[in-house]
């Protein structure tokens, strides 16, 4: 079964927050990642919602699990955190 980062963002630093977002694809690539969904529109019928939706599947959820732990995403993620507001999930597929 696929595994699936979930991500559900604000940013409120857009310089800095670019510097991880042109990062991030070639990190996910190296455990197999592939982007399905990152940003564009969105509308929000229940809850409160964030401005940026991220999803990015993996051969595996072992790979996801890895791709966030590994040291080439745990660099480029301070640049996330300094830059934004957000919810981050790995889930295994149905």
């Amino acid at each position: 079964m696929h595994g699936y980062i979930i991500a559900r963002v604000d940013v409120n630093d857009p310089e800095t927050y670019a510097k991880y977002a042109a990062q991030t694809p070639g990190v996910a690539a190296l455990f197999g990642g592939e982007f399905l969904v990152r940003g564009g529109q969105c509308q929000h019928p229940e809850g409160e919602g964030r401005s940026r939706q991220v999803v990015i599947r993996f051969p595996s959820y072992a790979r996801a699990v890895e791709f966030y732990n590994s040291p080439e995403y745990r660099a480029i993620l301070p640049f996330a955190h300094a830059a934004s507001e957000r919810e981050l999930v790995i889930v295994e597929g149905a």
